[in-house]
């Protein structure tokens, strides 16, 4: 299945139905009058985050949703029938943004079965019944439906995970996600073999969180370099990010600052965030210099380092306990959801 994370779609609700011009003809009956009934109200949109969907691809081939106008009314003091709500489904963790310079925040679904009544149906019109009064008994006039809303809106899917990998190209995140979850991420020995987000569930020592993989960030990413920072809006609602370097790049301090000052153009919470810093890919050279750019890094980053290879499994549970210690911290998601809204105020632009 390709991944899409953005999507720009057309939505308006339903329009009311007409009411009714009738009168009452019926043999035998003395006196008519006035029957006319009101029209339906029109079918609302609705959104709805449900489980199971991970990507905003089938927008990008039905871009516009309509939902049914009301019935008008009828004779008898019939009203129109309603018309039926369309209810919309998307990925949990999808945000709806208007189409403005600001890309405003108008929902944001985070939970698996919340719903959204986004736009009104409109409401049906009166018919000829209800303006009968006594001085006038024989009203001829009605009302048209109220029309709907319309509007275009941007969806955007940010994933929802407990920890994010990021790194420069090529860094082992990829291997790291295939060995502690039930990821199968592509892995090559060339940049950017991950070219779209990648979510795993690791099972550690009784407990389960979720890790997302992204596109790894270049030097100058902020700015569009390489694949861009666009990717990084799916890590913005993770608690805990993973920094993995690779011992075998000419210098680990500096491969870790690039990655950090892109972290800071970018913003949204994420220069914020608790951070675990890992030399990756440590089967490829001896104890001494492990220890050495161990060192390097720690005095770099002022965190402690954790040594591990992905590839050959080596040095993986510490680097797990120190993650499941940030997520078990007091006051982890307060912090979360603090980040979550600072993100929904960063300015995004859809290119």
């Amino acid at each position: 299945m390709h991944f899409l994370d953005q999507a720009k779609i057309f939505v308006r609700s339903g329009a009311g139905g007409p009411g009714a011009v009738s009168f009452r003809r019926e043999k035998y009956i003395e006196y008519g009058g006035p029957d006319g009934g009101n029209g339906g109200k029109g079918g609302d949109i609705v959104f709805e985050a449900v489980h199971g969907l991970n990507t905003l691809i089938d927008f990008r081939y039905t871009q516009h949703f309509r939902a049914p106008r009301g019935k008008g009314g009828a004779g008898s003091n019939r009203s129109g029938a309603y018309g039926d709500d369309l209810v919309i489904k998307v990925p949990v963790g999808t945000q709806i943004l208007a189409d403005d310079e600001e890309r405003t925040l108008l929902a944001d679904l985070t939970e698996e079965g919340q719903r959204i009544s986004f736009l009104k149906g409109g409401d049906g019109g009166r018919g000829n019944a209800s303006y009968k009064t006594s001085t006038n008994r024989a009203p001829r006039q009605h009302q048209k439906g109220w029309p709907g809303e319309e509007m275009y809106v941007w969806l955007r899917l940010k994933l929802l995970a407990d920890i994010g990998l990021v790194g420069l190209p090529n860094a082992g995140k990829s291997t790291f996600i295939n060995a502690v979850t039930n990821a199968d991420a592509k892995v090559g020995a060339y940049a950017f073999t991950t070219l779209r987000p990648q979510l795993g569930v690791v099972s550690h020592k009784g407990r389960e969180f979720v890790v997302a993989d992204i596109p790894g960030l270049i030097e100058g990413a902020a700015e569009g370099a390489g694949i861009g920072d666009r990717f990084l809006g799916h890590i913005e609602r993770t608690r805990v990010l993973l920094h993995l370097i690779d011992c075998n790049d000419e210098d680990v301090a500096t491969s870790y600052r690039i990655v950090r000052d892109e972290l800071d153009a970018y913003g949204a919470g994420l220069e914020d965030k608790a951070v675990v810093v890992a030399l990756n890919k440590v089967d490829t050279i001896d104890a001494e210099l492990i220890e050495a750019l161990s060192a390097e890094l720690a005095e770099e980053s002022g965190f402690p380092v954790f040594a591990l290879s992905a590839a050959a499994e080596i040095g993986l549970e510490p680097v797990l306990d120190a993650l499941a210690e940030h997520l078990d911290a007091p006051g982890g998601e307060d912090e979360a959801e603090e980040e979550a809204e600072a993100g929904a105020t960063k300015a995004w632009s859809p290119l």
